[in-house]
């Protein structure tokens, strides 16, 4: 039988490995290497560093990342990077960098954004209800901007981008929480990648930056030292009492990412698969199912639709977690129901929603 948390179709917190969760278990009472409950072992120990470097390193081998790049382990959220950039790459400047509108998440990146500077939204996607993406005929990217910044996988509207945008010679910046270690994804030709870990890379708490050593070396002295990607990375992610916990089960999910999985192109393997078969269950479901967002732009981690009405979702909602799934209700921007089916989330647990999902439709079509 598959467990509720193998079940947990959340779009966030997200679940984690089952066997990630059994190592965590047994952190909890003690890591084998040191006799100390994870919960109780000093940031400051050389166990921990050496658990930074790993993970550090683990980062690097599944992503092919270069030298030039640092791996920050911070605190704040997403949230927090929505204003680190800003407060990095355009306080100052005249020119404005450019921002993608796309969904939810990116209209908060935009609002953060224009308190340190002046930001050209290239494109929004408002008035389509965000229910697609641009087309590169759609943008038009600036040589003189200070950054292209966007979000790579929109996890409300269920969104994702299936290229890197903008140009060679502007800073490219992106929110890749809700898609980051889920795909190879060719960091290289990023200047910043920031995800928060609550998605497909571990618990809440703390947030992986990606930030290339040009932008590290524009960090101003003016700004916060707990907000300066240079004394960030003069510190190894240790400026402050970091999160030790859960930056430990992000080294345990790189580890299950690269010995368990066997690499990126592997787990989009898994994760193509399980997006294939839900949305062949809304294609095929005559309307009874009514996805979101349009199939060229559909996202393979977020999977949001809607039923004929209200009531259906209600009943839909409540019988499914009697059945033991979990997470299903839609975010409550735009309602529904998403299926959110990150790197933790089974395929075998994929195709029990869609038996459900069959089931559900069949007694209850008009």
């Amino acid at each position: 039988m598959i467990s509720r948390n193998a079940l947990n179709f959340s779009g966030g917190p997200g679940a984690l490995p089952e066997t990630v969760l059994a190592q965590v278990e047994a952190a909890i009472k003690e890591v084998p290497e040191m006799g100390l409950s994870i919960l109780g072992i000093s940031h400051r120990s050389d166990w921990f560093a050496s658990v930074v470097e790993e993970t550090e390193n683990n980062i690097r081998t599944l992503l092919g990342l270069s030298k030039d790049f640092h791996i920050l382990f911070l605190q704040g959220g997403a949230t927090q990077q929505f204003s680190m950039v800003p407060m990095t790459l355009l306080r100052g400047q005249k020119q404005a960098a450019e921002y993608l509108d796309t969904g939810y998440w990116s209209s908060k990146v935009v609002t953060e954004a224009r308190r340190e500077g002046p930001v050209k939204v290239l494109w929004s996607g408002e008035s389509c209800g965000f229910n697609r993406l641009p087309a590169d005929e759609e943008l038009e990217f600036s040589p003189d901007a200070p950054y292209l910044h966007y979000v790579s996988n929109e996890t409300v509207e269920g969104l994702q981008f299936q290229r890197v945008l903008g140009r060679d010679d502007v800073p490219r910046v992106c929110d890749m929480s809700s898609d980051f270690l889920s795909k190879p994804c060719d960091a290289n030709k990023f200047s910043v990648i920031y995800a928060h870990a609550q998605k497909n890379i571990g618990p809440a708490g703390v947030t992986i930056v990606l930030v290339h050593d040009t932008v590290v070396k524009a960090s101003s002295d003016e700004l916060p030292s707990f907000l300066n990607y240079r004394r960030q990375v003069e510190s190894h992610s240790n400026l402050n009492t970091p999160p030790v916990f859960a930056i430990y089960v992000v080294l345990l999910v790189t580890r299950w990412l690269l010995n368990d999985v066997g690499g990126l192109e592997n787990m989009e393997q898994t994760n193509r698969h399980k997006a294939e078969l839900l949305y062949a269950m809304l294609d095929n479901s005559d309307g009874f199912y009514n996805g979101w967002s349009s199939k060229a732009d559909r996202s393979q981690m977020n999977v949001a639709f809607k039923l004929p009405d209200e009531e259906l979702e209600k009943k839909f909602l409540a019988e499914s977690h009697e059945a033991g799934f979990s997470g299903l209700s839609g975010h409550r921007a735009i309602g529904g129901i998403r299926a959110s089916i990150y790197n933790a989330l089974s395929l075998p647990a994929a195709e029990k929603l869609t038996h459900f999902m069959d089931d559900f439709m069949r007694k209850n079509r008009k």
